[in-house]
């Protein structure tokens, strides 16, 4: 029983910044690999970034260089700093957990109800 919670979404400018939190409650948070996902309307949700249990991090090609994922283990929370936004990156941002240390077969993939970023002028 985990659970996710993201703020931090809004309205921004291109070029702007913003910093999406993702709060995790009901479980060991540092033995979770934590994702942030995002959908535009009528699009597939797209994986942004992803951190392991032990701080590695990947980003999709298209915000490489851009946004940054973090996790503050004392915290539960996963952050994602985005800079130099673009109105391509709007949408709808969710944060994704599993278990990284039982078997992926096994492991319960856990969603937050999603925060809304729009980069517009």
């Amino acid at each position: 029983q985990l659970q996710l919670v993201e703020s931090g979404g809004g309205l921004v400018q291109p070029g702007g910044s913003l910093r999406l939190s993702c709060a995790a409650s009901g479980s060991i948070f540092s033995l979770y690999h934590m994702d942030w996902y995002r959908q535009a309307p009528g699009k597939q949700r797209e994986l942004v970034a992803g951190i392991t249990s032990g701080g590695t991090t990947n980003y999709a090609d298209s915000v490489k260089g851009r946004f940054t994922i973090s996790r503050d283990n004392a915290r539960n929370t996963v952050y994602l700093q985005m800079n130099t936004l673009k109105p391509e990156d709007t949408g709808v941002y969710y944060c994704k957990a599993f278990n990284q240390h039982i078997a992926r077969s096994t492991a319960r993939d856990y969603w937050g109800q999603g925060t809304q970023v729009t980069v517009s002028s």
